[in-house]
């Protein structure tokens, strides 16, 4: 049985861009957000990662006769990569620019909102109050069938279960950034989540062109981020240490290990909000004097001057250019 209605709680960056592959997959999808300063700042989020798709789906044309295109290739906009032809490509191109605009919405009512979703994702910020109070509105007003999964990057799903009104039909279900490109959805339940809504869980993950990574018991962190975030730590504790500049921690990494970002261009693109937040939670944070308060200090002072990462065209780099 396909998923009809998805609804995301939140624009930030991963929720726009699950919204946008939800819409892209068929399905008919809204944004609930909370003000009409919020839509200001999501809807140019809209525009910049519905061009990127597009421009990927485009691009996808040059990888036909190279012999590593059948790695290359965004994988969450192609079902399969067998038999592809420009011609192919123009249709699927046609029919996302289609879909990328008729079914995706905006709406600030939440109660119409969650009318007769099928299933939310809540992606809001990794702050546990915050969380339990957009459960605690939403409990009322979804209707039984809808299955309520949160995007949480390091919380538990059993944080929060139980103020969610609905604990067997509540998970985590977590994307990457860039959720065309690396198509990865993790889907961790908690202790009380029933199988059946698990499984279904996985099936939508399926639907949207994610490749459902099950995890058997609750991690903080998952499995992506339980390898990503103890990198993105020791690149902080480098900077916060003086040892070095974002720009030479990240150019090492790049080159001894040949990936394409370093740490500090990765908090760019998960935004340094994110970041901040997750550094606020560990314990250590409240110590006078500590490595991780100094840390959340100097995170603190880049937000505070709107150094918010690539979204606000500057982070750690500057996108302006």
């Amino acid at each position: 049985m396909k998923f009809n209605k998805v609804v995301l709680l939140g624009g930030g960056v991963l929720g726009t861009q699950i919204a946008l592959i939800s819409a892209y997959t068929g399905h008919d999808t809204t944004i609930w957000l909370r003000s009409e300063d919020s839509i200001t700042r999501t809807e140019p989020k809209i525009k910049n990662y519905r061009e990127m798709m597009l421009n990927d789906i485009e691009l996808s044309k040059e990888l036909i006769k190279n012999p590593l295109g059948h790695l290359l290739y965004p994988k969450g906009l192609f079902k399969s990569w067998d038999g592809i032809t420009e011609e192919k490509i123009e249709e699927i191109l046609k029919e996302a620019k289609i879909n990328l605009e008729k079914n995706i919405h905006i709406e600030l009512d939440l109660r119409k909102a969650l009318k007769d979703a099928d299933i939310v994702i809540e992606a809001m910020a990794e702050n546990v109050d915050a969380k339990i109070e957009m459960y605690k509105l939403c409990s009322d007003k979804m209707d039984e069938k809808t299955i309520l999964c949160t995007n949480t990057s390091t919380l538990l799903p059993s944080t929060f279960a139980n103020y969610t009104g609905r604990a067997e039909k509540y998970m985590a279900l977590h994307f990457a950034n860039e959720v065309w490109r690396n198509n990865t959805a993790e889907c961790m339940g908690h202790a009380g989540t029933d199988e059946e809504i698990y499984n279904r869980v996985v099936e939508f993950a399926e639907e949207i062109n994610m490749i459902p990574i099950k995890l058997h018991k609750e991690q903080p962190g998952y499995i992506l981020n339980s390898l990503l975030v103890p990198l993105l730590d020791a690149g902080l504790d480098l900077w916060v240490k003086g040892v070095a500049d974002p720009e030479m921690i990240d150019l090492t990494w790049k080159l001894a290990t040949h990936s394409p970002k370093g740490p500090f261009e990765i908090m760019d693109i998960v935004g340094l909000k994110t970041v901040y937040n997750i550094s606020c939670m560990k314990e250590e944070a409240k110590t006078t004097g500590s490595l991780i308060q100094k840390r959340v200090a100097m995170l603190k002072e880049k937000i505070d001057k709107n150094e918010l990462g690539v979204n606000s065209g500057k982070g750690f780099y500057n996108y302006k250019k």
